[in-house]
């Protein structure tokens, strides 16, 4: 007991960072970002790249993280029942949360009516602009 109190007292004390937790960093920035961008619209133009640099390594580093992560849980797992268990509560909670996703969505479309007040008549649209773009993604 009294090598575990010493061992204790050694240790150095945690830095903590300046401005608080990660999350809460991310946060503020998010809500900086929102705020640049109603009080200076024209100004926020220029940091356009920024957000799509950021959105690009977010997907660049995703799917290692996911791969690791079911690699790891998987070869953590003993029992291969466990390996089951987690499978099946993982597809349950997929289920669940896309249902609810689903009813939100439902719900916002049928609340807000997006859309309802565009009045545009697809007659007169143009079919020839949207060539370039179909010829693009082929």
């Amino acid at each position: 007991m009294v090598a575990e109190e010493s061992i204790d007292q050694n240790r150095a004390p945690r830095k903590r960072p300046l401005l608080g937790p990660l999350w809460l960093q991310v946060m503020i920035r998010i809500v900086l970002g929102v705020a640049i961008g109603v009080l200076f619209p024209h100004d926020a133009v220029m940091l356009k790249p920024l957000g799509d640099a950021f959105v690009k390594l977010i997907r660049m580093t995703l799917a290692p993280i996911i791969f690791a992560t079911v690699v790891v849980g998987i070869a953590r797992m003993g029992v291969i029942r466990e390996v089951g268990r987690v499978g099946a509560k993982a597809l349950i909670y997929f289920e669940v949360v896309s249902t609810f996703a689903l009813l939100i969505g439902l719900i916002a479309a049928n609340v807000l009516h997006p859309g309802s007040g565009m009045n545009i008549d697809s007659s007169k649209l143009d079919p020839t602009s949207i060539t370039a773009y179909a010829t693009t993604a082929q």
